[in-house]
């Protein structure tokens, strides 16, 4: 068999190496913002499922009830204001603050990369088939 020639029936793996030196800023900013609206939705829904949950089991009026008991009509006040648009209303402001965050954070992550690239040149990422 001549050198440099795999047997027939044998696949060469192939790899290619290079290197991630720029990563568009703006592009950064629509992905991590499409990931945020992704994450901020879920978010919603967690907190529309939690307080199902709770208020299907009795949990919340427990806790009504056993505030009243200890504190009287000041434990009842400590409740009175978590209702379901209450927690809901909390919910949407905390997913919207996130979205800004995040899409935020992707943008910096983004902008902080290009500049360290200058330092260190670029990240090395190797692709092959196996």
């Amino acid at each position: 068999m001549p050198s440099g020639r795999l047997p027939r029936g044998t696949k060469q793996k192939k790899r290619a190496t290079m290197r991630l030196v720029y990563v568009d800023f703006w592009s950064a900013l629509k992905m991590s913002f499409l990931v945020s609206i992704i994450v901020g939705g879920i978010t919603v829904l967690l907190g529309l499922l939690l307080w199902a949950a709770l208020d299907r089991f009795g949990v919340v009026g427990a806790v009504t009830s056993f505030l009243e008991d200890i504190a009287g009509s000041q434990g009842a006040a400590l409740v009175a204001g978590i209702t379901f648009p209450n927690v809901m209303t909390f919910t949407v402001v905390v997913a919207v603050l996130e979205i800004i965050v995040v899409s935020a954070l992707g943008a910096i992550s983004a902008a902080l990369f290009n500049l360290a690239v200058h330092v260190v040149g670029g990240w090395k990422v190797t692709f092959g088939s196996d």
